[in-house]
């Protein structure tokens, strides 16, 4: 409630339109990070030995030859509820959440693209879990890279860095909120991981993050507030993404 709170006022004042508060929750399980990262199903996964582990479903950015993409995710629900995409897809502060992430990330890609375009808007993805199933929605944005792309990769993705969706918009000033109300370096949690082979490249948000310290694991989620939030059922969001995607 008191990080909620300092992030409401911000949202009040107009310091932010959309910022992404985090939690870390004390988690157990007699699984340890390596057997998590074996067994977790997910796009992207990442294991640092007795540090963390990541399943993420979310992409920062790839490519493909001169097209760059983005895919910002925002908006989750319970798959088992009655009519669940139709509850998400018609929630109004899903829809401003969502609106402002695309129209964030879609400004970030014309700092370094031209005829950027958004493809898909507001598609859904089912993610199971052994909690059950849920539902995320999510757009396709799309950029054309100048041909010399590939000899200054690393200076693109310190661009479009913090990635949209895990900060807010406007990017600075949310920052510097998320920094209050947290009281917390986020470390590499929210950060982004991926490859590049030297003609493409492919990486992931950060999300989806166990973390261990001594013999204590923590899982670091959290979801986008607005104005129109309410502080129980960002809780709720927050606490549905603590799962393991097991591929068992």
């Amino acid at each position: 409630m008191q990080g909620f709170d300092i992030a409401s006022k911000a949202l009040q004042r107009g310091d932010s339109f959309l910022l992404n508060l985090t939690a870390k929750t004390p988690i157990t399980t007699n699984l340890s990070l390596e057997d998590i990262f074996t067994v977790s199903k997910a796009r992207y996964k990442l294991l640092v030995k007795n540090s963390f582990v990541c399943f993420s479903p979310e992409c920062f950015i790839r490519t493909e030859e001169n097209r760059i993409y983005t895919y910002p995710m925002k908006g989750t629900i319970d798959a088992d509820i009655p009519q669940a995409e139709k509850i998400l897809s018609d929630n109004p502060k899903e829809q401003a959440e969502h609106y402002t992430i695309v129209d964030l990330m879609r400004n970030d890609l014309n700092r370094i693209s031209r005829e950027v375009s958004v493809e898909r808007f507001r598609y859904f993805e089912r993610i199971d879990t052994i909690k059950g199933p849920i539902l995320q929605t999510s757009s396709e944005i799309s950029g054309i890279l100048p041909d010399n792309w590939r000899s200054h990769a690393g200076d693109i993705i310190l661009e479009l860095l913090p990635a949209g969706s895990i900060s807010g918009a406007p990017k600075k000033a949310t920052v510097e909120t998320i920094r209050l109300a947290e009281k917390e370096r986020r470390g590499f949690y929210t950060g982004v991981f991926g490859y590049f082979d030297g003609k493409n490249l492919d990486s992931a948000v950060m999300i989806r993050y166990i973390e261990q310290e001594g013999s204590r694991m923590f899982f670091r989620s959290g979801g986008g507030i607005t104005v129109n939030s309410k502080a129980e059922d960002e809780y709720m969001e927050t606490e549905q993404k603590i799962y393991l995607p097991l591929n068992i």
